[in-house]
């Protein structure tokens, strides 16, 4: 071990909160003005350890006799052994130490797009936030234009993505380096144009070829945009994790997707989400060969006689039908 030393305190997490460069051994530890490396925690005692090397040449911490005590892997110790990689903990406070040849990781490719930051992409996110929400309000309205609705739409929405992308960057700048916050309204913005796009492409391919599956249906694909947009927020956070993050997103996506489905089957005895098309487009749009009539009329019957058999059932299993009782009832 090379000399100087570096006592570096450590966050929960394992992150270095502050890091001491001490010339030679021993370094005395505690809370009084005339140790090595001055410990800012009331739970730790005035001298609270020492680090020095035993008979073996190995670096030890041994404490001097604290009332709190020092802590290694949970269990209380009167002396650890210190590798560059042992955390133990003095009162609340959470460190290591580490010699000056102390081996380092080789460094991390910078994947980090440090040009796409600050005003052009947080410009792009509320310009996308914007349309997704207009487009929506248009395609739903019923009612007679009327631009104050549409006013008080964009400015709530847009209020939403900031606030929501506020958060994010928050949790950037606690956990990250930076805030970010024009890079979490693209992804929010991002996200919702593409379960826009999704919705009409959805609709139209439906209508057109007869694809119900795309509607009862499409609120899982719009589930799983979401997961997407969670999974780029945690990256753009922490980028050094992409395949925790992309685990836990696909479990989110697994769980919320189970939980819709089985909403849908306790509420309406299907899957899907809904029982026909909902949206209706010009007859131009249409591509799906025309059905006769007498095929409607064909499918019309086994609907008819699927619903007589199941009448028969219920009466057979003595299930009163509705009618009957209202019969009774007058």
């Amino acid at each position: 071990m090379k000399a100087p030393y570096f006592i570096e305190i450590l966050a929960r997490n394992g992150d270095v909160l502050h890091r001491h460069k001490v010339a030679a051994l021993p370094i005395r530890l505690g809370r009084s003005y005339d140790n090595d490396v001055i410990l800012d925690d009331a739970h730790s005692a005035a001298a609270h350890a020492i680090v020095d090397v035993n008979e073996q040449g190995e670096l030890v911490l041994r404490d001097l006799g604290s009332q709190n005590g020092t802590y290694l892997k949970g269990k209380r110790q009167t002396s650890v052994v210190l590798g560059g990689d042992t955390m133990v903990r003095l009162g609340h406070t959470r460190l290591r130490v580490r010699a000056a040849d102390f081996p380092v990781a080789a460094e991390i490719a910078d994947t980090t797009m440090h040009g796409w930051e600050g005003t052009v992409p947080a410009a792009i996110g509320l310009a996308l936030i914007a349309i997704f929400t207009c487009l929506e309000t248009w395609l739903s309205d019923v009612e007679p234009f009327a631009l104050i609705r549409y006013l008080l739409v964009l400015a709530s929405s847009l209020a939403a993505g900031l606030l929501w992308s506020g958060l994010w960057a928050l949790a950037n700048r606690l956990f990250g380096s930076h805030a970010r916050l024009g890079r979490h309204l693209f992804i929010l913005g991002s996200g919702l144009a593409t379960v826009g796009l999704w919705k009409i492409g959805s609709a139209a391919l439906a209508y057109a070829w007869s694809a119900e599956t795309f509607t009862r249906y499409g609120n899982l694909v719009t589930l799983a945009i979401a997961c997407g947009m969670l999974f780029f927020h945690l990256i753009t956070i922490k980028p050094h994790h992409p395949r925790r993050f992309a685990v836990s997103c696909w479990v989110m996506l697994v769980a919320g997707a189970g939980l819709m489905l089985m909403t849908n089957l306790q509420g309406t005895g299907r899957a899907a989400d809904e029982l026909y098309m909902s949206v209706l487009l010009p007859p131009e749009v249409r591509h799906s060969a025309d059905r006769s009539v007498d095929q409607f009329m064909a499918d019309a019957a086994k609907l008819k006689t699927g619903a007589d058999a199941a009448r028969a059932h219920a009466i057979k299993d003595g299930t009163p039908e509705t009618e009957d009782d209202d019969d009774g009832a007058e």
